[in-house]
């Protein structure tokens, strides 16, 4: 293959001051490749290594860091040990270290917060002690319905004090949605507030809440927090409470000591085929992998300021709350990233002097067809790294960044997701970044690529595998005793290996491409065709603004239908669409090239902002999509029916 040109290098003063380094030395590896291969041969030691150099604190010490009687999911991580999560998160109270921010909060409606360490473990501990008089213990679970806001985060916390399970969805999920996810989890105590804003507009919660609590019987106490700045109306809402009344007094903080595996999150898959898988991560897994990742390689160091654009309803928020133990300040925005003609989040970048700043890669290319460059407009002298993640980062978006953002930064375009809670692969701040590239696969993770016959490729496109346990893994589905649900969902496909979902391949510098999601593969002719391929060449054209793309059965065969949402002022007429089907061909192969393009207005996206390839696949085939309250806009799926040039050879 090709190689991908480099876009960046640290330099060697940069490189050697990143804690990669640091570790790299310490366990006597010379190169980044040679400390990977270490990290997957030798897990536990590695694993142990982690720990130490992370400053993990076990309240009790492991009687074996890995057990593995069988194949991968036989496996144990830490048996015996215990730590309390929390704990962890707010280990930068103490001393003068509890002074500095913890939480910068930022609104779309010019609101600004902030909380201090110090403040953060006050507020935890003040609400901990609520909830455990609010009677919850051990194991219950505790929902959050909310905005991006502080509130969240103290929550979060306090639940996992005192050992509950902290699930949570962004507000603009519909009644059903919520029900969906935490209907199956049967929540004691609800935490909700009253609204949110969102471009421009305040939309409210409480009709969405009263509707859950109507439907969720366990349901004992909602708590609703004052966002929008309203007074509370809490008629019509049993057993709620104000923020600041269920709060109450101040309280010593109290962190239980759980076993390693204990839950600490559920969270969902997409629920686009029905009712959403109930995904339970365990503390310590999650503790380990986010460390590891914030850490190593992101260099996230004390004192830095990190931003993820993110809703409760997204892992990326999780990981993002991670980051308060490698003693960052989180900087959490709620509303829209496209507010104030696109450019809020780099005037908060400006404003807030962010290092880190996380984002989508739809977002990276919408700023690109809206022509911001924000790097001429606003001084983001202060970033080191942009993060990118939800769909594969398309080679044009790096170029973006490196001319219109900043020349100097490590682009790390990751990718991992909810299932894991963390990254397969991810960035390093050891390593050139290439064009088109994911920088490399992360530590501790045994990632290959498999062909249908489960045989390991480099340089070829396959199914992203892992084949050795990582202590992420989720601790199991809820609500599924025998783990029937769970080993369908990732051990099938190849016995006893973690299969991802993900179409990719693993160029031969050890980087990583990922070409789609294997269930959205096209399949003409009987070659397995990534969507992202296709995306990555029409989004180049100015006139389209974004694209999907499916398989259609015909004539005994499956051909590609390309559907484009065409730039204002922009017509799809057959001059475009040959140029569309050239930069295809040009840069991919014929099979490759779409049957049909066909435009739309829009396209339908989860609330986490995906596109939904099997949605629309469904609707062109006339059979009906499971479950559009997944869908951030379900009303998009109208302009796939009855589409009359389908119909057509």
């Amino acid at each position: 293959m090709t190689e991908n040109p480099v876009l960046w290098q640290p330099d060697e003063r940069r490189a050697g001051a990143t804690a990669m380094h640091r570790f790299m030395q310490a366990q006597g590896r010379e190169s980044y490749a040679e400390l990977h291969d270490w990290s997957i041969g030798n897990l536990a030691e590695f694993w142990l290594a982690h720990c130490s150099f992370c400053d993990v604190k076990f309240s009790k010490s492991p009687h074996k860091v890995l057990q593995q009687p069988g194949d991968m999911t036989t496996a144990r991580w830490f048996d015996g040990a215990q730590l309390n999560f929390a704990e962890h998160l707010l280990r930068y109270a103490s001393g003068p270290t509890g002074q500095r921010a913890a939480i910068v909060f930022r609104g779309e409606n010019g609101a600004r917060s902030e909380t201090s360490f110090e403040e953060l473990r006050r507020e935890t501990a003040a609400v901990a002690a609520a909830l455990r008089s609010a009677g919850i213990q051990k194991g219950d679970r505790v929902a959050g319905f909310l905005p991006n806001c502080p509130e969240a985060i103290v929550a979060m916390l306090a639940s996992a004090s005192i050992g509950a399970v902290w699930s949570s969805c962004s507000p603009d999920f519909g009644i059903n949605g919520v029900v969906d996810r935490f209907g199956q989890i049967e929540p004691k105590v609800l935490i909700c507030a009253d609204g949110y804003f969102y471009n421009g507009k305040r939309c409210d919660s409480l009709t969405a809440v009263r509707g859950v609590a109507d439907v969720i019987a366990s349901i004992r106490q909602i708590v609703v927090v004052s966002f929008t700045g309203g007074k509370l109306e809490l008629a019509g809402l049993r057993n709620a409470i104000s923020w600041d009344d269920f709060r109450g007094a101040d309280a010593a903080p109290q962190y239980l000591p759980l076993p390693f595996d204990h839950p600490l999150y559920i969270m969902y898959s997409s629920g686009t085929t029905g009712v959403p898988k109930c995904i339970v991560h365990g503390a310590g897994g999650t503790l380990l992998q986010h460390l590891k990742e914030h850490v190593l390689h992101c260099d996230v160091v004390a004192g830095d300021r990190l931003f993820y654009f993110t809703t409760c309803g997204w892992m990326m928020w999780n990981w993002l709350a991670s980051g308060l133990a490698a003693g960052a300040t989180l900087i959490l925005y709620d509303g829209s990233p496209f507010y104030e003609d696109g450019r809020i989040l780099w005037r908060i970048a400006e404003e807030e002097r962010i290092n880190i700043f996380g984002t989508s890669a739809k977002f990276i290319a919408a700023q690109e067809k809206a022509g911001i460059r924000p790097g001429e407009e606003f001084d983001l002298s202060s970033l080191k790294s942009i993060l990118s993640t939800g769909s594969p980062l398309a080679p044009a978006s790096f170029d973006y960044v490196y001319a219109a953002i900043a020349g100097d930064v490590q682009l790390s375009s990751i990718a991992g997701g909810t299932d894991i809670i963390s990254c397969f692969a991810a960035g390093n701040p050891l390593l050139p970044v290439r064009r088109g590239e994911l920088q490399c696969l992360a530590l501790g993770m045994a990632v290959h690529i498999f062909d249908d016959q489960g045989k390991s490729l480099i340089g070829k496109n396959g199914e992203l595998v892992c084949t050795e346990p990582f202590p992420s893994m989720p601790v199991g589905f809820w609500n599924d005793p025998e783990d029937r649900k769970y080993h369908a969902a990732y051990f099938e496909r190849f016995p006893g290996v973690w299969a991802h979902g993900d179409f990719a391949e693993i160029t031969p510098r050890g980087g990583m491409i990922i070409h789609g999601r294997s269930d959205a593969v096209l399949n003409p002719g009987g070659v397995r065709i990534g969507t992202a391929e296709i995306y990555r060449q029409v989004e180049k054209l100015d006139e389209i603004l974004e694209s999907i793309a499916i398989g259609q059965n015909w004539d005994d065969d499956v051909r590609v239908v390309l559907f484009v949402v065409p730039r204002k002022g922009a017509v799809l007429d057959d001059e475009l669409k040959a140029r569309i089907r050239k930069v295809i061909r040009d840069n991919t192969t014929p099979r490759h090239v779409p049957a049909k393009i066909i435009a739309v207005p829009e396209i339908p996206r989860t609330i986490s902002g995906k596109i939904v390839e099997l949605a629309v696949r469904s609707v062109v085939h006339g059979a009906p999509v499971k479950n559009t309250d997944a869908l951030a806009n379900p009303e998009a799926l109208r302009h796939f029916t009855n589409i009359k040039e389908l119909q057509e050879a």
